[in-house]
């Protein structure tokens, strides 16, 4: 590989983007791969694609955040080290992107705090890449908007089945991302983007690739997406699943079921209030 043996500042550059989840993370994903002809020399990218190194890197960061012991540690270093041994051998910048790398979000296995374990995890990662120069980056959205998109994706791939009032009350003490941003810093070096601050949203994470060095030209000239990626569920789709979810239905059964209200919500309500626990 690549910079092996070189440390500081003759090393290999390695971006990694922490997400976290719902701050834009699946369209940047998105528009990543659809330019990856034009940022092929520039950046070499990793994302979670289906069958590739990067899923089994996500699951362990959630797995480590929500039950931390040496045993997951070092199943999470081994998926980052899969990951490593996947890139090129050149010295071209590495981005490495995956909301999941946050751990668990509010609502995901009784997760109710701000990703108590991130900076663990930043940790652990940086000590597997210890041959590059890394630096993490994490994007952030006004919690007004983020905490009932978590919600509904909780709801989505969680099956959580509480309602968005009784969520609000659960994560009623959230600290801001001022304090997240201070836990990591004490663990690595870490740079903050505003998911508010995009200023072309079918063009995402410039604020990530001027980061990773990249011209404004070259971002002018990437691909722009057809339309906004893992959106929302309308209300009627998402409080189908949210009673969906507290049935005990066998997991494959219930994905598929997923899977086809989520191509066809448009045969729910798009207003339907989310009532309490059923």
């Amino acid at each position: 590989m690549a910079g092996a043996g070189r440390k500081g500042q003759g090393a290999r550059r390695l971006i990694v983007h922490l997400g976290v989840q719902k701050t834009g993370s699946t369209s940047i994903q998105r528009h990543l791969r659809r330019n990856a002809d034009a940022l092929a020399g520039h950046l070499v990218v990793r994302t979670p694609e289906e069958g590739s190194a990067m899923r089994p890197l996500g699951r362990a960061a959630v797995g480590y955040s929500l039950a931390p012991s040496g045993d997951a540690a070092r199943t999470l270093k081994l998926a980052f080290r899969e990951v490593l041994d996947t890139l090129p051998d050149d010295d071209v910048p590495v981005l490495i992107s995956h909301e999941n790398l946050a751990g668990a979000m509010p609502g995901n296995g009784g997760e109710v705090r701000l990703y108590p374990a991130l900076p663990q995890i930043a940790a652990l990662l940086a000590s597997e890449a210890h041959d590059f120069t890394t630096d993490f980056v994490i994007y952030t959205r006004k919690h007004k908007t983020w905490r009932p998109s978590v919600w509904a994706q909780a709801v989505r791939t969680d099956g959580y089945t509480r309602s968005l009032v009784e969520f609000e009350a659960e994560t009623a003490d959230l600290p801001g991302w001022g304090d997240l941003i201070r836990r990591l810093s004490a663990q690595v070096g870490v740079t903050r983007f505003r998911l508010e601050d995009e200023d072309d949203f079918l063009r995402p994470g410039r604020q990530l690739l001027r980061h990773a060095g990249l011209e404004d030209a070259l971002i002018d000239r990437l691909s722009p997406l057809d339309g906004p990626a893992n959106g929302r569920l309308n209300g009627g789709a998402t409080e189908f699943l949210r009673r969906l979810n507290s049935l005990a239905l066998n997991p494959h059964a219930h994905g598929r079921i997923v899977d086809l209200v989520a191509h066809a919500e448009h045969l729910f309500a798009a207003d339907v209030p989310s009532q309490g626990t059923s």
